[in-house]
């Protein structure tokens, strides 16, 4: 099982914007690491509550179109918590269309 990781970098500060630049920018991106692999982690940086629902949107919509195949996203900025949690999103083939908030914080992981 191979699993691709993504970094989704250089988003705007709003949300309606960065939605339209994951869009534009990173979903082809998502969809040729998914040729060769078996799962797909996106890598977000931390943002505000109102980036949560096209986010989301965006990993389910991803994951639907990929199934069986599994897409998850990641969100936050330590590095060995997001290590960990990419590395259990490898092992775990029942996970998909999840977005985990890693930021030792929220609780949030949808």
């Amino acid at each position: 099982m191979r699993q691709a990781v993504l970094p989704v970098e250089g988003l705007p500060g709003s949300p309606l914007d960065a939605a339209a630049t994951f869009h534009a920018s990173y979903v082809e991106q998502a969809r040729v690491a998914l040729r060769d692999a078996d799962n797909l982690v996106l890598v977000f940086a931390p943002a505000d509550h109102t980036h949560r629902s096209w986010r989301l949107a965006a990993v389910e919509e991803l994951a639907r179109e990929a199934a069986p195949k599994r897409v998850n996203a990641v969100v936050g900025d330590e590095e060995a918590a997001m290590a960990e949690t990419i590395a259990y999103l490898e092992a775990a083939p029942g996970v998909t269309g999840q977005v985990l908030v890693v930021d030792g914080k929220s609780g949030e992981t949808r």
